[in-house]
């Protein structure tokens, strides 16, 4: 069997193993492979930046976030908050037990609840700011022109893509289905809800505007 933290130069600790199994374990696979290609083009992309692993950023912390970042999207991370600040508690609670400082574990936990928060998250460390571009390379191709060529070819023979985008809006749609919390207004999942018909209809802004102060007009 190929060992693909040989074969993409991936950072291998004992940690970053455990992680990997862990996205692995929890499933389903379309899920996990996604987080790993996450990894392998965030640090791409930050790489035809001049953004260097080692010397800008923590590599092991990147992928720690990359392959973290879809937990809440499985059983164990289906919790009553949107699915991605979900996802951070739990990678979060899983890297203290490993014994990772607070520092770190941080930047992890942000890097996860921010990751769809287009706009915004860019503009933050690289840890964070790449596990953002590395999602958005892998689904919508967002960015994917910094690959080197041939790059997402070989990311793709060891991680197949399949119908990621598929799967992926497949289980966000479900939990919002089971727990409309988990989508509030202006948040990613509810685009999602919106786009598949899931939950009450969405009301206008300025209707909520107008509505908010009875009487104080």
């Amino acid at each position: 069997m190929t060992d693909h933290f040989a074969e993409f130069s991936m950072p291998d600790t004992d940690l970053t193993r455990k992680a990997y199994d862990l996205a692995f374990s929890l499933g389903p696979p379309a899920l996990a492979r996604h987080t790993v290609r996450t990894y392998l083009f965030g640090r791409a992309i930050g790489e035809a930046k001049g953004v260097r692993p080692g010397a800008d950023y923590d590599d092991e912390t990147l992928f720690l976030a990359s392959v973290l970042h879809d937990v809440g999207l499985t059983e164990r991370g289906d919790l009553d908050g949107r699915f991605e600040v979900d996802g951070a508690d739990v990678a979060a609670g899983f890297l203290r037990e490993q014994g990772v400082d607070d520092e770190r574990v941080r930047v992890v936990w942000e890097a996860i609840a921010l990751h769809t928060s287009v706009g915004i998250v860019h503009r933050m460390r690289p840890e964070i700011a790449l596990t953002h571009a590395g999602t958005g390379a892998d689904i919508v191709a967002l960015g994917a022109g910094a690959l080197p060529r041939g790059f997402a070819d070989r990311v793709f023979a060891a991680f197949p893509r399949e119908d990621v985008g598929r799967a992926l809006s497949e289980i966000i749609v479900d939990q919002i289905a089971r727990n409309p919390a988990k989508a509030p207004m202006g948040s990613f999942p509810a685009e999602l809800a919106r786009q598949h018909g899931v939950g009450d209809p969405v009301p206008e802004w300025a209707e909520l505007v107008a509505a908010a102060w009875p009487g104080s007009h």
